[in-house]
């Protein structure tokens, strides 16, 4: 089963997921799209406040911060890794229980990325937004960091998220039942 819908003026098929009982997602991968990838980060930098820096969660939306900070001129950008690396230092951390992912994972900044967002506009960028999780995740290790976050977005705005004031988005992804409509 697949849900057509139009993102960033270009139409793909999302295939759907069982994640629980009764309830399916429409699965949004931007690995291996270019063409979406470019597209949306070009239509995200259009709403996007002004910012300093921006953050993500590893892994599936660096592809798009990454092409963000491209189109918007800017060299640097911060990934909260999904665990510590040994060249990291003075490492904050959270947990984050998400949709897509089985088990609580934990997402982590060493003192560079600190350094990076530390006093500075920080704008939090992901592929999609569902629960909110992640991105009360990225929220915390932001405000731990000392940066002020002037903006959250996504591509998608999945479900009850897409009835948030807080977010900014560009398509509102539905949710579904096991038979491909939507709930």
């Amino acid at each position: 089963m697949f849900y057509e819908m139009t993102i960033a003026g270009l139409k793909r098929q999302l295939p759907l997921f069982k994640v629980a009982d009764n309830l399916y997602i429409g699965a949004f991968i931007m690995f291996s799209d270019v063409e979406i990838t470019k597209a949306a980060a070009a239509e995200l930098l259009k709403k996007a406040p002004e910012f300093d820096i921006m953050v993500t969660a590893e892994a599936k939306s660096i592809p798009l911060i990454y092409e963000m900070a491209r189109q918007a001129g800017v060299n640097d950008y911060v990934i909260a890794r999904k665990g510590p690396k040994v060249y990291m230092e003075n490492i904050i951390s959270t947990e984050v229980d998400s949709i897509t992912t089985a088990g609580i994972q934990k997402l982590v900044i060493g003192h560079k990325e600190i350094d990076m967002m530390k006093g500075k506009r920080v704008l939090i960028v992901d592929d999609v937004i569902s629960t909110g999780e992640s991105l009360k995740s990225i929220e915390l290790l932001v405000n731990k960091a000392g940066g002020n976050i002037v903006g959250k977005m996504a591509v998608l705005a999945e479900g009850e998220a897409a009835d948030r004031d807080d977010i900014i988005f560009l398509e509102k992804l539905p949710l579904f039942n096991e038979d491909g409509t939507i709930k």
